[in-house]
């Protein structure tokens, strides 16, 4: 640190200087965020200095996140669902471990995943001290196969989950198949659906991975992707409000005197985005956004195919996954573990950049 501060025109003139090296949201197509809505940038202004790790000190912003946690819960087909907003979908699927570790205590914990499951879940095992046991694939699928996830479960396993809307591939596992496991077995099971949760509610025939579904205990949902919030923002839904006081610690020092969630200090802002975002767009506008997104993947999909390209399978969301091929340069395009093209058509993604996309690979033929 230097000892005497610059102007503020130096400042932003750095730090603009940095931030031209980031990659432009119009060139990328690896991501699960995107640019956040300007409702929530505005919303974000507003509470930028609110803590609601001291939710005493800011009532109003704590009643924002009540709100958008019954709100999401209401979308989920949930009735008095509980929770709260974490950092995002790492936050949110340790604490749900956690609460299932809580429910079903065993000096051998284990949880049953899909082969499809996050990365959280080995910053889970490691911080929860839980094993770990991967269900591979439904053959021809993406999909868990609950046979294999049945086999894996025994008496010290304490979760089964599904995913609706896995990170390389955008499917959704079959979550009553593995909502049935867990009420036959009396554990716990969370759904992870940290991106679909906010795109599958808005599909014609959908599948069913809410809280519709019995035995589904709980649900990661990231606002900050395709619920356009401000970065950081994610949500843990309980179906029983009850067991929030599994997480509880002592924080005698602050206005309330009882804690539940991961982090200590945590921003009101991006929860304000994320709530200004639904009362904004309700469930017309996030209707047509998941529209439009899917539009412009079956426009990738039909222009890729167009110059041989071959989809691993057709997209059920805003997700399509190529064989390995060339990808013109300039373009962030990410792969799977198995070496397939990954693209998430984000609402950055609009129809222009999808035509310049494919105006660059039409010059690799």
């Amino acid at each position: 640190m230097e000892e005497k501060g610059c102007s503020r025109e130096e400042v932003l003139a750095l730090l603009a200087g940095y931030r031209s090296r980031d990659v432009p949201h119009s060139r990328i197509f690896s991501s699960m965020c995107t640019v956040p809505h300007e409702i929530a940038v505005a919303a974000h202004a507003l509470f930028v200095s609110t803590n609601l790790g001291d939710p005493g000190l800011y009532p109003g912003t704590a009643e924002i996140e009540r709100r958008l946690i019954a709100d999401l819960g209401d979308l989920l087909h949930g009735t008095g669902i509980g929770g709260y907003a974490t950092s995002g979908g790492t936050e949110s699927n340790i604490q749900a471990i956690r609460i299932a570790k809580k429910l079903h205590p065993t000096e051998k914990p284990n949880i049953v995943v899909p082969a499809s499951a996050h990365f959280s879940f080995d910053k889970t095992r490691d911080i929860l001290g839980v094993e770990t046991r991967a269900a591979p694939y439904k053959e021809g699928s993406y999909t868990v196969d609950t046979d294999a996830m049945a086999e894996l479960i025994d008496k010290n396993t304490v979760a089964v989950l599904a995913v609706a809307g896995t990170t390389e591939y955008g499917v959704v596992d079959d979550v009553p198949a593995a909502a049935k496991l867990a009420r036959e077995n009396d554990i716990w099971c969370h759904v992870d659906a940290a991106f679909g949760g906010l795109v599958i509610p808005f599909l014609k025939n959908s599948a069913p991975f809410d809280f519709a579904v019995d035995g589904v205990s709980s649900i990661t949902l990231d606002p900050h992707k395709m619920g356009m919030s401000t970065i950081p923002c994610g949500t843990l839904l309980l179906r029983n409000p009850e067991h929030m006081k599994l997480l509880s610690v002592d924080s005698p020092y602050l206005t309330m005197k009882t804690s539940f969630t991961l982090t200590g200090t945590r921003p009101g802002a991006d929860v304000a985005g994320a709530y200004a975002v639904m009362k904004y767009l309700g469930r017309e506008g996030f209707r047509d956004i998941v529209a439009g997104c899917l539009e412009n993947t079956r426009r990738l999909v039909s222009g890729m195919e167009a110059f041989g390209y071959k989809t691993v399978l057709p997209p059920v969301m805003n997700l399509a996954a190529f064989h390995p091929a060339e990808i013109p340069e300039g373009w962030k395009v990410s792969r799977t573990r198995a070496g397939h093209l990954r693209f998430v058509m984000m609402p950055h993604v609009t129809r222009d950049v999808v035509e310049a996309f494919l105006e660059d690979v039409s010059r690799l033929q």
